[in-house]
């Protein structure tokens, strides 16, 4: 299959690429800074948030191989502090790489998966995409909009023969943890004393996190189904569990386990 992978240079993205790669598909992936190419791995140096470059690079791939296959909207970036002390920027950075970066390469593959009458899309959301999570609002906000955006192609694409997948991961360790922009406002720090507890909770649970190989191997377990569920929770049994008792419980109680867990 013709696969087209945003976010390769490291991470899910990497592992995914190498996998899938190596399992004899046609690669081709997208990053925003030079890499070690993969052997068999063809790359695009381009930002999602470019509507534009986005859209040369999959006609490229459809002039080249007469399709695509598949399409892992997989890049991302995480900011994390106090919802106000966030700057529009850093805001705009937020939606227009997780959320918008998404669009962009939905709106560029549709149109040949249409003619095809074929094609799986798998969108990575996350956890966070299920549960607001404390001191990353802005991240989980653009997590919320994969869900409620994929959740409406699904249905609009149906009879298209198109699949709609929605990945939702927990703790991975990945590069993604020593990335994440972080507040450095003093002002933030002493109007939310608690926010260092919590995001130091984050970054504890990453770390020790499943590896990005666990997923990569779950992309591939769905692109060889032929009718893969709706989404997926690729987590440990803890946070499987705490998806399930969102799902359940009231929510306030819900909110006291959150906050307890990230001391909040």
């Amino acid at each position: 299959m013709v696969v087209f992978i945003t976010g390769i240079s490291s991470g899910f993205g990497l592992e995914t690429a190498r996998l899938l790669s190596n399992e004899g598909h046609i690669v081709y992936g997208t990053v925003r800074r030079s890499v070690e190419p993969l052997l068999n791995v063809h790359y695009f140096n381009v930002d999602v948030r470019d509507k534009e470059a986005i859209e040369k690079a999959v006609a490229q791939i459809v002039e080249k191989e007469g399709r695509i296959d598949v399409l892992v909207n997989n890049a991302g970036m995480g900011i994390g502090g106090p919802l106000e002390f966030a700057s529009e920027e850093e805001v705009r950075l937020q939606m227009d790489t997780n959320f918008m970066g998404l669009v962009h390469c939905v709106d560029a593959v549709l149109p040949h998966m249409r003619k095809q009458g074929s094609g799986k899309i798998i969108a990575l959301s996350s956890i966070g995409g299920l549960m607001g999570l404390p001191f990353q609002g802005f991240y989980s906000a653009s997590k919320f909009a994969i869900e409620g955006y994929c959740e409406a192609l699904r249905l609009e694409t149906k009879a298209l023969g198109i699949k709609v997948v929605v990945l939702r991961p927990g703790d991975f360790s990945t590069g993604f943890t020593g990335s994440r922009k972080k507040v450095k406002n003093q002002a933030a720090l002493q109007a939310y004393p608690i926010y260092k507890t919590a995001i130091e909770k984050v970054e504890h649970d990453e770390n020790g996190g499943l590896k990005p190989i666990v997923l990569a191997r779950k992309i591939s377990q769905i692109i060889k189904k032929n009718n893969p569920r709706n989404g997926y929770v690729v987590a440990s049994l803890e946070q499987k569990l705490s998806v399930l008792l969102k799902r359940i419980l009231p929510a306030k109680w819900f909110a006291r386990i959150l906050a307890s867990y990230y001391r909040v």
